[in-house]
C-alpha cells in the first residue's frame, strides 16, 4: 500500500498542545507568577515544612518577615503585555484581545486602523503612517515606503520597484539602506532597512501602549509564507531593537484563518480552505487543510507584480488619457503629478468598493490645472478586467499545485485591502461550486473586515501564549512538533454496494483518531466492517445539445439567431465521486440486531500503524491493528 505513504507537510505554527489549540473553546491562559503569588507559594512551602516537625529556629513570625519573603529579580516573573502586529509592505495594523475577549484592531493617534508602513523625515522630525504618506507628493526622497520585503536580503536580490515614488533603496555593506536628509542644510545620512523597520515597529507599539494604558512588551507578528529564515531573523532583531519580544512569527494565511474561525457562528469542522491575501504590492495564495483544529499549508503561490496597486494603475491610465484629451498635457511626466494621481487613484478605488461611482479630483494636477472626473463601477471593472483575471488564475494555480480540484475546496477566504473589491468575490463565485463558501464582504455579510483579519489572528495567538515561558513556546514551535506526516489518501468505511464513506480525509496530520456511529439496518449473525482507502474521482456530465426548431425561414430568423447566440449555454456538471481503494482491514461483529447502535473507531499512528475497533452499544467489541512497517510502508 505505498499509495498510503503520506507526504510530509509543514503544520502551521499551531501544535497539538493546548497551548496552541484551535478548538471552539479557547484554552485558559497560564496565570503569570506575580509577586503576590510567589509569596503565597513560598508561604505554603514553608507551612508544609513546619507541619512535618522540622521547625528548628523558624517560627511563624520569621516565616512572614520581609527578609524571608524577599523576592529576587530573577524569581519574580513580570507579566507580558502582548499584541498582534500585521506587518505589511504597504499597510500595518495592530490588535489586542482586551480583557481576553474578541480581538480588536487598534487605531493610532490619527484614527487609522490601517496604518501606512511609511516613514518620512522633515526638518529633523519623523512622520509616520498617514502623515508620512502625504509627504510622498512634496518630499518623496526622504520618505521610506515598501521596505518590509527588503529585510534580511542583500541589495542584489531585492526588487526596488516596490519603493517607487519614495526614497530609493541603495546598497550599504551587506544590506539595504536609504539615504535620508532631514533638512537642506544637513548632509544625507544612511539608514539601514533594519533600523527603518525598528522605528516603524516602535511607533506601532507606542500607539498600542497609548490605547491600552500600559507599555507593550511583546508581540506575535505576521509574515508571508515565503519569508526566508534570514528575513525572519532580521525581523526578530528589528523588533528586539524596538524593545518588543517576538513571541512567535505566524504566517499571514494562518493568522487570517485563526480570526475567521474565531467567529461566534463558526463551527469547528474538517475542511480545505483557500486563503487569498490580495495586498497592495503583491498577492499570496495558500491552500490550507484544517483537520481536528490543526492547520497544514498544502501549497502556496505568489505574484509579486499584481495587487491593489495594479488596480490603482488602471485608474491612473484612464485619468491620464482623459486629461491628455482635454488639456493636451500628460500629468505623468512630472513626479509630483504622478504622486498626486497615485494617492487619488487609491482613494477612488476604495470609494468604488463601497459605492457605484466615485469622483477623482486633484488640484493642480499638471500645469496648474485642476482636474475632476467621475468614474462608475461598471467602467472600473471593465478597465480592471485583466487584473481580476490574474487574481483568479493565481488561486487556480495554487489549487492545482496542491493536487486538488475546485470541488475539494470548502471555503475561500479573501483577505487584504484589495478583497473589498466586489467584483473579485463575484468572479471567484463563478469558478467554484455553489457548495464552496466565498468569504468576502461582497458575498458574506458576516465576513470580518479583510483588512483586519491577519492582525486579529495574531492578537488571538498572542493572547493564548503571552503568559507562557519563552522556552515553552520555542519547544512547541520546534520542527519536531510542527512537522508531521500527513495522509495521502482518505480512510473510511465500505458500505453496502461498495459505497465509500470517508472518516479521515486526506491531508490529515498524524497521529489521528476518528470515531463514527451508525445504526444497524438489519439483523446479522456476523456483520462485516471493512476499512479502506478512498479514491476521489471527478465525474463530468456534459449538457445535452438543444434541439433545433424545424420550419421555414422567416424575416425574423436573423433576430432569432442573435437571441440564441445571446443565450447562455448550459455548463458541464462536475461532482465528486468516491471509489473503494485498498482495503486496510476488516472487523466482524457477532449477533448485531436491527436498530443496534454500532461504534467504529479508526486510529492511524505516525508510523502508519492502523488500529481499528468496533462495538455494539452495551456489548463487548472487537479490535485489530495493521503494523505500519509491514503493510503500509513507512512515514517519511
Amino acid at each position: 500500500m505505498k499509495a498510503f505513504v503520506p507526504r510530509v507537510e509543514y503544520l502551521i505554527e499551531l501544535s497539538r498542545a493546548s497551548l496552541f489549540s484551535t478548538s471552539a473553546t479557547w484554552p485558559a491562559k497560564k496565570p503569570a507568577r506575580t509577586r503576590a503569588r510567589i509569596k503565597e507559594e513560598r508561604w505554603r512551602r514553608c507551612a508544609t515544612f513546619r507541619t512535618r516537625g522540622v521547625q528548628g529556629n523558624v517560627d511563624a513570625k520569621t516565616l512572614q518577615s520581609p527578609k524571608f519573603l524577599d523576592m529576587s529579580a530573577e524569581e519574580e516573573q513580570p507579566s507580558r503585555v502582548a499584541i498582534g502586529i500585521s506587518f505589511g509592505n504597504s499597510y500595518s495594523s495592530i490588535a489586542s484581545t482586551v480583557g481576553g475577549g474578541d480581538p480588536k484592531v487598534i487605531a493610532n493617534e490619527e484614527g487609522d486602523r490601517q496604518i501606512p508602513s511609511i516613514l518620512a523625515y522633515v526638518d529633523g522630525e519623523e512622520f509616520h503612517g498617514t502623515q508620512a504618506k502625504s509627504q510622498l507628493v512634496r518630499n518623496s526622497k526622504n520618505t521610506v515606503a515598501g521596505f518590509r520585503d527588503f529585510l534580511g536580503k542583500d541589495f542584489k536580490s531585492i526588487d526596488p520597484t516596490t519603493a517607487r515614488g519614495a526614497a530609493q533603496p541603495q546598497e550599504h555593506e551587506s544590506t539595504v539602506a536609504f539615504s535620508i536628509r532631514d533638512s537642506e542644510s544637513e548632509s544625507p545620512s544612511t539608514v539601514t532597512v533594519s533600523e527603518i523597520a525598528t522605528r516603524h515597529l516602535r511607533r506601532l507599539a507606542a500607539s498600542a501602549s497609548d490605547y491600552l494604558g500600559k507599555k507593550v512588551t511583546a508581540a506575535v507578528i505576521t509574515v508571508p509564507t515565503d519569508f526566508t529564515q534570514a528575513q525572519k531573523a532580521a525581523l526578530v532583531k528589528a523588533a528586539k531593537d524596538a524593545d518588543i519580544e517576538v513571541l512567535q512569527l505566524i504566517t499571514e494565511p494562518i493568522a487570517a484563518l485563526l480570526a475567521h474561525d474565531r467567529r461566534e457562528d463558526h463551527r469547528p469542522a474538517d475542511k480545505t480552505v483557500v486563503v487569498a491575501d490580495l495586498g497592495a504590492n503583491r498577492s499570496d495564495v495558500a491552500v490550507v487543510s484544517v483537520r481536528g483544529g490543526m492547520y497544514s499549508i498544502l501549497a502556496t503561490t505568489h505574484d509579486y507584480a499584481v495587487g491593489g496597486l495594479k488596480l490603482d494603475e488602471t485608474i491612473q491610465e484612464y485619468v491620464a488619457k482623459e486629461f491628455v484629451k482635454k488639456h493636451k498635457v500628460d500629468p505623468r511626466e512630472t513626479d509630483r503629478g504622478l504622486a498626486k494621481m497615485r494617492l487619488e487613484s487609491e482613494a477612488c478605488k476604495k470609494a468604488l468598493s463601497l459605492g457605484s461611482s466615485a469622483s477623482f479630483a486633484v488640484e493642480s494636477l499638471a500645469n496648474g490645472i485642476d482636474f475632476t472626473l467621475n468614474l462608475n463601477r461598471t467602467r472600473y471593472d471593465m478597465l480592471a478586467g485583466k487584473v481580476y483575471g490574474r487574481f483568479v488564475q493565481l488561486i487556480q494555480d495554487a489549487i492545482v499545485k496542491a493536487e486538488l480540484d475546485v470541488l475539494d475546496i470548502d471555503e475561500v477566504l479573501v483577505s487584504g485591502g484589495t478583497a473589498h473589491t466586489p467584483r473579485i468575490a463575484s468572479n471567484l463565485g463563478s469558478i467554484f461550486p455553489e457548495s464552496t463558501q466565498i468569504v468576502a464582504p461582497a458575498s458574506d455579510a458576516a465576513a470580518i473586515n479583510p483588512s483586519e483579519l491577519t492582525a486579529r489572528g495574531a492578537a488571538l495567538q498572542a493572547y493564548m501564549i503571552e503568559s507562557y515561558d519563552t522556552e515553552d513556546i520555542d519547544q512547541s514551535t520546534h520542527a519536531a512538533v510542527t512537522v508531521t506526516p500527513h495522509l495521502a489518501k482518505s480512510i473510511g468505511l465500505v458500505l453496502t454496494g461498495d459505497e465509500f464513506k470517508p472518516i479521515i480525509p486526506a491531508e490529515t496530520p498524524l497521529p489521528v483518531r476518528r470515531t463514527v456511529n451508525f445504526t444497524a439496518t438489519s439483523d446479522s449473525e456476523a456483520a462485516l466492517i471493512r476499512v479502506a482507502e478512498g479514491i476521489r474521482d471527478i465525474k463530468i456530465t456534459q449538457p445535452e445539445p438543444k434541439a433545433k426548431q424545424n420550419g421555414k425561414a422567416t424575416d425574423n430568423d436573423e433576430d432569432d439567431d442573435e437571441d440564441e447566440d445571446s443565450e447562455e449555454e448550459d455548463e458541464e456538471k462536475r461532482e465528486t465521486m468516491w471509489k473503494v481503494g485498498n482495503v486496510v482491514g476488516e472487523l466482524a461483529l457477532k449477533d448485531v440486531k436491527k436498530g443496534s447502535k454500532v461504534t467504529v473507531q479508526v486510529q492511524v499512528g505516525a508510523d502508519l500503524e492502523i488500529t481499528m475497533s468496533a462495538m455494539v452499544a452495551g456489548k463487548s467489541g472487537v479490535k485489530g491493528s495493521v503494523p505500519g512497517s509491514a503493510a503500509n510502508g513507512a512515514a517519511h
